[in-house]
């Protein structure tokens, strides 16, 4: 074979090798067993060890440097949103479990929200060629390709055809089939959409830092605040509307200092209460530790002026999350504590402690 015939032929092996990688298991496989095997979300090199190969834009870039966000704190934050998501992966696909119908993507677009639709049409237009986009989707996705790129599939809302084609490659608790699930994996893995990704996630840090400064003066946005509206964000699209906040914050410039630490620990309480309920999921294994540690921090006099509104702030947004019905408000209200105060368990994953003796771990 020629040096020019092998020089074609590299650009489908390319696309072909994460297929060949990913071939159908034998059973399904659990997200831990996937997630040892993933690839992970960061600054990667391209699958030919191009090194930095994702782009971002230079325009881009300059707006969030002024929030403290340059190449390496972007994907920094990026792979910290992908942790709770899909634990770290730049895939990990899972199904109606959550009537989200397909969910994939370090941040986990979705089908039920309309959030993925323009993320498989990214990638799609890329190719700017429909020869070029059939010879890619043919190897990654040969068996779903076609309907997940349906335009019933990418239609917003999706329609009833697609829908139903979906359903059937999932079992009655709502998980993919190991096809479709190594062909997402394979597609949401590959370079292509890895840049997809992350101009998605880029416009996302765009829209957050206009919401930071809609709700904060310039010279007030901190890290921890960038960290915790990208986790609003991600989940609920939006910080509080303007007229919650300032009629929260007149309430918090009013209320009398003896009053400051009850107010708190009644929004713990709120959370506890609400964890212990039977439609609240993900949270069984958190809650308790983290009431306990959060308590301790009141005790201990080590929660900052700072931290004290973010926590209020995050009261107002958990209970408006309305997915299921609300099913997931406790959850929201864990990945925000932990996040404003360092400490707090997330499914099952703890992260920090109090110091103070009332701190004692349950098992």
């Amino acid at each position: 074979m020629t040096r020019r015939a092998i020089r074609r032929l590299l650009p489908v092996l390319g696309l072909l090798l994460p297929s060949l990688a990913l071939a159908a298991p034998a059973r399904a496989q659990t997200v831990e067993e996937i997630a040892q095997t993933c690839r992970r979300v960061g600054d990667v090199p391209s699958r030919e060890g191009a090194p930095q190969f994702i782009r971002i834009d230079a325009d881009a870039a300059a707006q969030l440097a002024q929030i403290g966000l340059d190449r390496a704190a972007i994907f920094d934050r990026m792979a910290e949103t992908a942790v709770p998501e899909t634990l770290g992966c730049w895939a990990m696909p899972t199904g109606n479990f959550d009537s989200q119908l397909i969910s994939v993507g370090m941040s986990q677009w979705n089908y039920g929200t309309g959030s993925l639709q323009p993320v498989l049409a990214a990638w799609r237009d890329g190719f700017r060629s429909r020869r070029r986009f059939h010879r890619a989707l043919a190897a990654l996705a040969p068996t779903y390709g076609a309907l997940l790129f349906s335009r019933d599939c990418l239609a917003v809302p999706v329609r009833e055809p697609c829908r139903a084609g979906i359903l059937t490659a999932q079992d009655e608790a709502g998980r993919l089939n190991p096809v479709m699930t190594a062909e997402l994996t394979a597609l949401f893995e590959s370079d292509a959409m890895l840049q997809v990704q992350a101009d998605a996630y880029v416009r996302l840090l765009l829209f957050v830092r206009g919401e930071l400064l809609r709700v904060f003066p310039p010279g007030q946005i901190t890290i921890r605040k960038v960290r915790w509206a990208i986790d609003t964000i991600v989940q609920q699209r939006q910080l509080p509307p303007d007229e919650d906040i300032a009629r929260l914050r007149a309430k918090l410039a009013a209320m009398p200092a003896a009053e400051r630490w009850p107010r708190l620990r009644a929004i713990f309480a709120w959370y506890e209460a609400l964890a212990r309920t039977i439609d609240q999921d993900g949270i069984v294994r958190d809650y308790q530790w983290n009431v306990e540690q959060w308590s301790c921090l009141i005790d201990w006099g080590l929660i900052d002026p700072e931290q004290y509104e973010l926590l209020h702030l995050t009261f107002l947004r958990s209970r408006t999350a309305i997915g299921n019905s609300g099913r997931w408000q406790a959850l929201t209200f864990s990945r925000r504590g932990r996040i404003i105060l360092g400490v707090g368990s997330v499914g099952g994953r703890r992260e920090g402690e109090c110091p103070g003796p009332h701190a004692a771990t349950r098992g």
